[in-house]
């Protein structure tokens, strides 16, 4: 076979030249000067629109927190707070420059920037780390990644927690319509929770329709709330004076810094502003928070001070109390909507995120959904939205109150959003070449102020802030054994592999059948063990053999048009390279549809795919503790089909098991 079985020497240069191609767009993306995600010139009828879907969906976690945040800081036990001028001031003063320098200042002037081809979240944040892994300047980015991973883990137990408050919250507004409501709050939540459940399967797209008009609503309705109250007391607007801060923590020093578990609960929903930016841009969301979530949260919050200034005994249900009596049972009905699109918001991220995770190899296949043909972005994963719906219901039944429930919520996005912090600052240095001087100028400061959040939040540990951090250590573990475990067993297969072109070579005088044959394999260059058994004992070969390797890209989404690369082997046999983002479903039927068939002969609709699988056994070969191969053999069990996953036709799938022992 000589020459015909030496790789093509066009393709390794038309894969180099698209390696470097993308390389480049990556670092110039890295450095902010592309966050569109593809969107182009937009016009401004059209950021009016992303700026409208984006209150609906990006700012539902944070545009709740006024149903709770500040009544938590003067009442959550451990740190009751006198409600008295200076520590009414005080709290106000900080949650406003909470908004400005986490939300305004960090995320949407630094941290946005770090995008993956517009994509955000700290999955996202810490691939960019992953991509520079192999360079010295990234030393330690093992550890970083780590974290990364941890920190995702992290946001699934916002996930389980923020649908739980958020509704718990809304709904026991009606205990200020009538106390006789007070038996049926509880239940009411629970239905609530399952119904918004129950109806994830049939995608958010109907329904997303009018979150932004609801929320633009509940904004407009929060401003005028506090504008309201501001007008009876104006002096509470002093509190943009940072001094007042100062003079809370002289006045209740340790009951002050104890208060800050709960006025962080105002930035909650800043990791999402990051996560969902892929959705609209940075542009829209920065719009969308400038223009009317920030002027609606600050008067708000000085608002709740204002009323409070004259109302001291109405901390309990200050939100609520702020509205007219004629007015409540409208704005009971209002907030509930509200927290069931800030919920959706969390429980579609928890859906994006696991889809990201499983195409990085976190994660074991599960079967994913999509439930729109126009936007790839909505998706169901079933396994995940049960899990969820147990969580939130027993947290409801639990906890059975918002109160108790905030001792459970803060600590695990303080600590997810302190890790973005130290991973962006390695972003700044490594990627955008940033000296350590001045990334530490940008960084030290939000560490410093992330810092004392968490330090407040950590005696919420035994109050409930437990549930957060077993929900992300359990994860965490659960992924790093899944990911070393398919590393050991990638590794075992390797071992008795051999290059393709020998296996060819080798094969004497085979027969060439009729049709095309798709072996599904991930390494380059090797012979796929269904093809060396399939020219062992049968001695035949498909007139047109496509040996398929699939990689997921470290960029969201790939365009179709470097979606392949095809290399000769011999006569009738191609490898060809499948890569998708990891935010894209790996179809690879249509890929292959999708292909110029210029000297390749096959028909699409007549293919038979041959696939590997592995029987994973636990035995007494290096690489994990006999605990972590018990899980990993566990998980390997309950793994979605690569047919199914890979979308192959189940009625052309042909499955060739190896036994392989780590």
């Amino acid at each position: 076979m000589g020459s015909d079985n030496t790789v093509n020497a066009e393709s390794i240069a038309l894969a180099k030249a698209r390696a470097e191609a993308a390389a480049a767009a990556l670092a110039a993306q890295s450095a902010g000067q592309d966050d569109s995600h593809g969107h182009g010139p937009v016009s401004g009828i059209s950021n009016l629109a992303l700026t409208l879907g984006a209150l609906g969906i990006v700012y539902g976690d944070i545009g709740t927190s006024p149903l709770y945040a500040l009544k938590e800081a003067f009442t959550e036990e451990g740190h009751v707070l006198t409600v008295d001028r200076i520590n009414v001031f005080g709290v106000c003063s900080l949650a406003f420059w909470s908004l400005v320098i986490i939300i305004s200042i960090k995320y949407l002037m630094f941290v946005m920037k770090a995008n993956n081809k517009g994509e955000g979240g700290i999955l996202a944040l810490t691939v960019l780390v992953m991509q520079r892994k192999d360079t010295k300047k990234v030393r330690g980015a093992g550890a970083l990644i780590s974290l990364g991973v941890f920190g995702t883990a992290l946001l699934y137990g916002d996930g389980v927690i923020t649908p739980a408050i958020s509704v718990l919250s809304a709904v026991e507004g009606l205990e200020e319509v009538s106390a006789s409501f007070a038996d049926w709050v509880v239940p009411i939540a629970i239905v609530i929770l399952v119904l918004l459940f129950v109806v994830q399967s049939r995608g958010t797209g109907a329904v997303g329709k009018v979150f932004g008009p609801v929320m633009l609503l509940w904004f407009t309705v929060l401003a005028l709330l506090g504008l309201s109250k501001i007008a009876t007391a104006p002096e509470i607007l002093q509190s943009v004076n940072p001094l007042h801060a100062v003079r809370f923590f002289r006045h209740e020093t340790q009951h002050a810094f104890l208060s800050l578990g709960s006025i962080f609960l105002v930035v909650t929903g800043g990791e999402a502003l990051y996560a969902d930016m892929g959705h609209f841009g940075r542009r829209p969301i920065a719009m969308g928070w400038y223009s009317m979530v920030l002027p609606a949260l600050v008067l708000n919050y000085w608002g709740q001070g204002a009323f409070l200034m004259n109302n001291p005994g109405d901390i309990e249900s200050v939100f609520f109390r702020m509205a007219p009596d004629a007015l409540l049972l409208p704005l009971v009905l209002l907030a509930t909507m509200a927290t069931i699109i800030a919920s959706q918001a969390l429980i579609s991220g928890v859906f994006s995120l696991t889809h990201q995770a499983v195409q990085l190899d976190y994660l074991p296949r599960i079967k994913i959904r999509h439930t729109s043909s126009q936007h790839f972005g909505q998706i169901y994963v079933p396994l995940v939205n049960w899990i969820l719906m147990v969580a939130c219901v027993g947290l409801v039944l639990g906890f059975r109150s918002a109160s108790n429930l905030a001792a459970a919520y803060g600590i695990a996005v303080t600590m997810t959003m302190a890790i973005t912090t130290l991973i962006f600052y390695r972003v700044l240095t490594d990627r955008w070449n940033w000296s350590t001087p001045r990334a530490l100028a940008v960084c030290a400061p939000f560490i410093i102020i992330e810092a004392g959040f968490l330090g407040a939040n950590i005696v919420k540990i035994p109050h409930g802030g437990w549930f957060a951090l077993a929900v992300g250590v359990i994860l965490m573990v659960q992924m790093q054994t899944w990911r070393r475990g398919r590393a050991l067993v990638a590794a075992r297969i390797q071992r008795g592999e051999r290059p393709i072109e020998e296996v060819l070579d080798g094969t004497g005088e085979v027969k060439r059948v009729p049709g095309t044959a798709v072996f599904m394999f991930k390494d380059l260059g090797k012979a796929p063990p269904a093809l060396v058994n399939n020219l062992r004992h049968n001695k035949v070969l498909h007139k047109c053999t496509l040996l398929v390797s699939v990689d997921t890209a470290g960029d969201p989404r790939v365009a179709p048009q470097d979606r392949t690369v095809i290399t000769r082997v011999e006569p009738g046999v191609f490898q060809i390279q499948l890569e998708f983002g990891f935010m894209e479903e790996p179809d690879v039927p249509r890929a292959l549809a999708a292909i110029d068939h210029a000297g390749l002969d096959f028909d699409p609709e007549d293919v038979t795919y041959f696939l590997g699988h592995e029987s994973i056994i636990a035995g007494k070969a290096p690489g994990m503790n006999p605990a972590q191969e018990w899980l990993f053999v566990f998980l390997n069990r309950g793994a979605d089909s690569a047919a199914r996953f890979f979308n192959l036709p189940a009625d052309r799938v042909f499955e060739v098991g190896t036994q392989v022992v780590i």
